[in-house]
């Protein structure tokens, strides 16, 4: 056969494909604690999104792409009055459930915010409940939603626990594109043959990379990147369902598949099967607004803040003792240009605890930024590695994310090494965390709803039979401004 010609025999569909399929379509969830984890994921995330609202540069990217569009029975954005597409609506949502860096996390090889998902899913489930009521067909109920969240949460998280796209310079949110696209193409009533198709979509995309997440670019991208990957698989998954065909050979084939284009050639790992492991283990990002990697160092920074809030000049140094993923995504020196720059900032996140004794979203903007302060203390910050944390970051057992500070005085005086290794929100603090979840959750629907409303939403929220029942568009209803 002549070297200058392709074999054109379309091959089986990449196995990772089938498996995402077969787990979407046919997997049944049983586990109690990931539905009740779910529920917990479910509030604490549409709170961040209520929390956003407060923030122009935010609401500024809201609404319609072409002012004035009416969408019969279009999807609610939480908080707001917008009626829109659900395309843009799980852009919408996306984007305010990100852009304060609070809601859930995972870390692995690959890091990300599971939760994020929920833009698509939300989006897609209302438009779709509604649209089905118009028919004079049932609803979609918010249990289908939780049970959605569980196998997007899953997609993901599994991914991610052996595959570091970062080392090749992609973001995260390929991952939320894939498990999105996944979970709203079953949603709409793809066949697994669709799902199959809509995913290799996803894969087939162009990639964002983490240019918007590093120094020295980072910027508010980082705040709607999400919100952009949700509601491109929206579209995918409806694109795919007007019988528009995939591509099996996505991820394999040779030259141009994802592995020898973006991988080096090598194969995704996936070290265990889709199950309901990433819901049960995931991480809420309870205490403060922060990048997941600097909660412990904030915690550890606030019980410090009462020792050194009277002795500022007296520092002579702050030695930050981390694990490897904090060193290389948020550890930073130099001018912080934006509150994106700042909340990915590891010294920036210990200094305003140290001199303030709390970090608020506000704590980003420009006006606590200009506080000399602030970097004076990031002037005297030592970022050291300490291999065990780094190890057991990645443990399966353990997932840790510790940090440590030490402050030492000009005097030769010095406090003691504070550790934290595991935050508030892991699975080892669920206990301590979810109550404190839900006080988080009312204080944020209290900056949208007067008392009556938020006090209906966190009662049908906190009833576990009554909200999986509840139609998808009436519990949306409840969060329209």
């Amino acid at each position: 056969m002549s070297a200058n010609v392709d074999v054109n025999h379309r091959p089986d569909p990449d196995h990772v494909l089938v498996q995402i399929a077969d787990y979407v379509c046919h997997h049944p969830i049983i586990s109690r604690e990931a539905l009740t984890t779910a529920r917990y994921c479910l509030m604490d995330t549409l709170g961040c999104g209520l929390l956003a609202l407060r923030f122009p540069e935010c609401t500024k990217l809201l609404g319609p792409i072409v002012p004035g569009t009416v969408v019969p029975h279009g999807a609610r954005v939480p908080g707001t009055q917008l009626c829109l597409d659900p395309v843009k609506a799980a852009w919408d949502i996306g984007a305010i459930i990100r852009w304060l860096d609070y809601n859930d996390t995972w870390l692995a090889a690959e890091w990300g915010h599971p939760s994020d998902n929920l833009g698509a899913i939300l989006a897609t489930a209302d438009w779709l409940s509604r649209s089905r009521v118009a028919e004079g067909k049932a609803p979609l109920t918010m249990g289908e939603v939780l049970l959605a969240m569980v196998k997007a949460h899953e997609i993901q998280g599994v991914l991610a626990l052996e595959n570091a796209f970062n080392r090749v310079g992609l973001d995260h949110v390929v991952l939320v594109k894939v498990a999105s696209t996944a979970v709203v193409t079953h949603l709409l009533g793809g066949s697994r043959e669709q799902v199959i198709d809509a995913v290799s979509q996803a894969w087939v995309d162009g990639q964002s990379l983490r240019t918007y997440r590093h120094a020295p670019n980072a910027g508010s991208r980082k705040s709607w990147a999400a919100g952009d990957a949700t509601s491109r698989a929206v579209r995918l998954a409806l694109i795919t369902l007007s019988d528009e065909m995939g591509y099996p050979g996505v991820l394999s084939a040779p030259k141009w598949g994802f592995y020898d284009v973006h991988c080096k050639g090598n194969p995704f790992t996936l070290s265990q099967p889709y199950g309901s492991y990433v819901m049960e283990n995931v991480l809420f990002k309870i205490s403060y607004p922060a990048e997941f990697h600097a909660q412990t160092a904030v915690e550890c920074a606030l019980k410090l803040h009462d020792q050194v809030k009277e002795r500022l000049d007296e520092i002579d140094r702050i030695e930050l003792t981390t694990h490897e993923s904090a060193i290389r995504i948020i550890s930073k020196v130099g001018a912080l240009n934006n509150p994106a720059d700042r909340d990915h900032c590891l010294q920036y996140m210990v200094a305003v605890p140290l001199l303030f004794g709390r970090l608020v979203a506000e704590d980003y903007e420009d006006a606590r930024a200009a506080d000399p302060r602030i970097d004076a203390l990031r002037a005297k910050m030592v970022v050291q590695e300490d291999v065990r944390y780094s190890r057991e970051y990645l443990e399966a057992d353990k997932r840790s994310i510790a940090n440590a500070i030490q402050i030492f005085f000009k005097d030769g005086s010095h406090s003691a090494k504070v550790e934290v290794e595991y935050p508030v929100g892991h699975r080892r603090r669920r206990e301590e965390g979810i109550p404190l979840l839900v006080e988080k959750f009312a204080a944020n629907l209290s900056t949208r709803f007067p008392a009556k409303r938020a006090d209906a939403i966190l009662a049908l929220c906190q009833d576990e039979a009554r909200l999986a029942a509840t139609p998808v568009h009436s519990f949306m209803d409840m969060l329209v401004i």
